[in-house]
């Protein structure tokens, strides 16, 4: 669905039909996490994650908090691969034991 940042993101769901007014963001959350409200689409980088890396084994937990001084929001994202685990590196990237596996993968077919 359409985040109201206009990114596609399949954690977003909204509904407006018959006078509702709900708006969810239903990606796993950190325990800490600040509660969710619809500007944080504009600041969220899942939707840039998602759009870069479909690899199914992905695991997102986001946490959205206060900027310093109580000014502003921030989102940040921790992901990791169920197999493998942490990926530090660069999320958008994916995790680089997988992405060596599909290297590998690809090679052996087009022999």
């Amino acid at each position: 669905m359409i985040t109201p940042a206009g990114a596609e993101c399949v954690y977003y769901y909204e509904d407006f039909a018959r006078g509702a007014r709900r708006q969810l963001c239903r990606v796993p959350k950190d325990s800490r996490s600040d509660s969710w409200g619809a500007s944080d689409c504009l600041r969220c980088p899942v939707p840039g994650i998602l759009a870069a890396n479909a690899s199914r084994r992905l695991d997102i937990r986001v946490r959205f908090r206060r900027g310093r001084f109580g000014v502003g929001r921030r989102a940040e994202a921790e992901v990791w691969c169920t197999e493998h685990g942490p990926v530090i590196s660069d999320p958008h990237v994916g995790c680089p034991e997988c992405n060596a596996e599909a290297d590998r993968l690809l090679r052996e077919a087009l022999e």
